[in-house]
């Protein structure tokens, strides 16, 4: 996906930045599912330990890896202002040597929510992280990988940005989070790896954004800003798309980058038809900021469903058992990491129960009809 020139500068500016902010990076690794996962941390010089702060995943591409994400989506100098603390994980391995987020309904077994929420688990050990306010973003894979914690992960993100990524139609099916959630999407007209139109695989982007705004009950017709085209040899302008009146304040916000490419816009290098007109990173941590994730899950709550239903136990040897606070007529499913629905049947009762047979990680969703929760369980 990236050309022998844009490696180059790729490579060349993974040095100068690498230099520039080591002081407060650091690296780490854990295994996860018997696979060595590595990842690198930048702490703000302003961070306080006795201060909760936020989090933000930065979410590589398909065939990049964290460090060039860290130059390339840079964030470094805002967390160094509005102190966040700032992570980049490394995906695995596919079967060509790139690295890659196992989010595109491919055979893959590798569950990488399960790696990213162990590495929550792992940074809070370790630093002061305010749980309400862990936000993921991400270019391309990256991007899609995003989309597939807001649901699969809701539980833990706040809310997600994805730069020239998406949904594939799998995943948007099964997609079903158990709050309001903020979702900013910026995409290329022109690009040419996840096109705009969609494909037989992509979901096309004013699909997408369609699909959030109706979950979110965010107005149908946006407030629509075209940005001053400060940049006239960029080769392309952005339009500024906000869905506002979500269920607790939860909006949608698309850029729509006329004429733009695959690309970061803002970045420092130009790739693929980057847009200068703005910075992509700056209005990613703008619309971040805005967003808890309690006062997000509140909105499930004030409608009087349950929040957090129990399963046990967990992990199990294969059985696992619901409990219900009334005798309500429920529909509960049971998916997979990739979205593939292992059970469904429906219960009456304050009682449940379902088996699963593979070892794994899955997510049961119980459903009254009009509200949803998903809890994650584990089958050893």
């Amino acid at each position: 996906m990236n050309t022998t020139r844009c490696s180059f500068l790729i490579g060349f500016l993974i040095i100068f930045c690498t230099t520039s902010f080591s002081q407060t990076t650091v690296s780490g690794s854990f295994m996860y599912q018997s696979i060595l996962r590595t990842y690198r941390i930048y702490i703000p010089a302003i961070y306080n330990p006795s201060v909760a702060v936020p989090l933000v995943l930065n979410l590589h591409g398909y065939g990049s890896n964290n460090t060039q994400q860290e130059a390339y989506g840079e964030f470094r100098p805002i967390a160094d202002t509005a102190n966040f603390i700032l992570v980049h994980p490394n995906g695995t391995l596919d079967q060509t040597g790139s690295r890659y987020w196992n989010c595109f309904g491919g055979p893959s077994t590798v569950d990488d929510v399960g790696f990213l929420s162990m590495l929550i688990d792992t940074i809070s050990a370790s630093y002061n992280i305010d749980q309400d306010r862990i936000y993921s973003t991400g270019l391309s894979n990256g991007g899609f990988m995003s989309y597939d914690l807001a649901y699969l992960l809701g539980h833990r993100i706040a809310a997600i940005a994805s730069v020239a990524g998406g949904m594939v139609y799998s995943h948007l099916g099964a997609c079903n989070p158990i709050h309001p959630t903020p979702v900013m999407q910026i995409h290329g007209t022109a690009d040419g790896t996840v096109p705009y139109a969609g494909d037989a695989y992509f979901v096309p982007v004013d699909t997408l954004i369609k699909f959030w705004v109706n979950f979110n009950h965010c107005n149908a017709v946006p407030v629509i800003t075209n940005l001053p085209n400060t940049n006239t040899s960029d080769g392309c302008t952005a339009d500024h798309y906000v869905y506002s009146g979500g269920d607790s304040a939860a909006t949608v916000e698309f850029y729509k980058i006329q004429g733009g490419g695959h690309s970061w816009p803002g970045a420092i290098i130009n790739i693929n038809v980057t847009n200068m007109d703005f910075s992509a990173s700056k209005e990613i941590w703008r619309f971040f900021s805005q967003y808890r994730l309690n006062n997000l899950s509140n909105a499930m709550e004030e409608h009087g469903f349950e929040i957090g239903i129990p399963v046990y136990p967990n992990p199990s040897n294969g059985n696992f058992n619901l409990k219900f606070i009334d005798a309500s007529s429920r529909t509960i499913a049971v998916t997979d990491c990739l979205g593939r629905v292992v059970s469904e049947f429906t219960s009456v009762g304050t009682a449940a129960e379902f088996y699963v047979a593979l070892p794994g990680i899955y997510f049961v969703t119980v459903t009254d009809g009009v509200h949803s929760s998903t809890q994650k369980v584990i089958r050893n």
